[in-house]
């Protein structure tokens, strides 16, 4: 009878000790992937930074052409002051506050690209150097930031998707770890533009 009852009591402490250990396990491989979203988060923030950190360059230069539209300028640097307005703390990645930083975000983009096709009427200044070098500049950084956009996504979905499997859900659930929000394409990105010539 004291064998059953030792091998019980060995049965018992066993598994309680491997439980220990995957929660342990689990809670650490959540506190990394936590930490990449993090980090991949502030490389987005430092793509999206640098593209605003051109702006008053690009805006700088352009202004040396006096016929050039006021309105469309004081459009750029309205919404770089909007954009970068907009901070969203790295604990907090929900959809909502995702959305709210992107829209931000999509509206210096959509000022840009309204510049940009402004300049197009401008043929002293699109041979200017300084601003060929701005443009070919801000065309790096607007592909550095899909770039780090996408990274970042590939983050949130392998630490959601880690926050949902059992069994790292129920320590996410008794530790707090929620799911993150993604980046999401524009509306109406799903329809192409119409081109008339």
């Amino acid at each position: 009878m004291k064998k059953v009852i030792l091998a019980v009591a060995l049965a018992i402490v066993g598994g309680v000790i491997l439980m220990v250990i995957i929660g342990i396990s689990s809670y650490n491989s959540l506190v990394s992937m936590d930490e990449g979203v993090t980090s991949s988060w502030a490389n987005v923030e430092t793509a999206y930074q640098r593209r605003a950190d051109l702006i008053p360059n690009l805006v700088n230069t352009v202004k040396g052409y006096a016929e050039f539209e006021q309105e469309t300028l004081t459009q750029v640097i309205e919404a770089r002051s909007k954009a970068t307005s907009v901070n969203i703390d790295a604990n907090n990645l929900t959809p909502e506050s995702i959305n709210k930083f992107q829209s931000a975000q999509d509206g210096l983009s959509g000022a840009l690209s309204r510049l940009l096709v402004s300049i197009e009427r401008y043929p002293d200044l699109k041979a200017n150097q300084n601003f060929m070098a701005l443009q070919q500049e801000l065309t790096n950084t607007e592909n550095k930031i899909s770039f780090e956009r996408n990274k970042f996504n590939e983050k949130v979905k392998v630490y959601n998707s880690s926050v949902r499997k059992f069994p790292t859900a129920i320590i996410a659930n008794m530790t707090g770890f929620e799911q993150r929000g993604y980046f999401k394409s524009q509306e109406g990105s799903d329809v192409a533009p119409e081109v008339n010539f």
